[in-house]
């Protein structure tokens, strides 16, 4: 498993090449309804990155990491939505809520 300081750089650098992809092709992301729901995808899977760089520098400073986390990671991943597209922030809810339900899943099945 990788340490909390490999794992931020890691989260943090996929954040930054998704964020910057997601502004590069955003007017091709808002030409279609299909790459529509693609860019809210992607907005959520920057969620997830943001989500897991501030976990790890939270946890490698030595605080618990709580509903600030969350709120602060969905507001990134919203303001980049709507820089595509506005219908980009209502995918990206679908795609947050099924994201997030597949992780609950996952940290379900490693405890057992």
């Amino acid at each position: 498993m990788a340490s909390p300081g490999r794992s931020m750089l890691y989260s943090l650098l996929l954040f930054i090449i998704i964020l910057s992809l997601l502004e590069m092709y955003r007017g091709k992301l808002a030409s279609s309804e299909v790459l529509t729901i693609v860019g809210g995808l992607i907005s959520s899977l920057l969620f997830v990155a943001m989500l897991t760089f501030i976990g790890n520098y939270q946890e490698s400073c030595g605080s618990r990491t709580g509903w600030g986390a969350v709120i602060v990671a969905e507001s990134i991943a919203l303001i980049a939505a709507s820089t595509v597209h506005r219908v980009c922030i209502t995918t990206w809810y679908f795609h947050f809520f099924l994201l997030t339900h597949n992780l609950i899943v996952l940290i379900i099945a490693m405890e057992l």
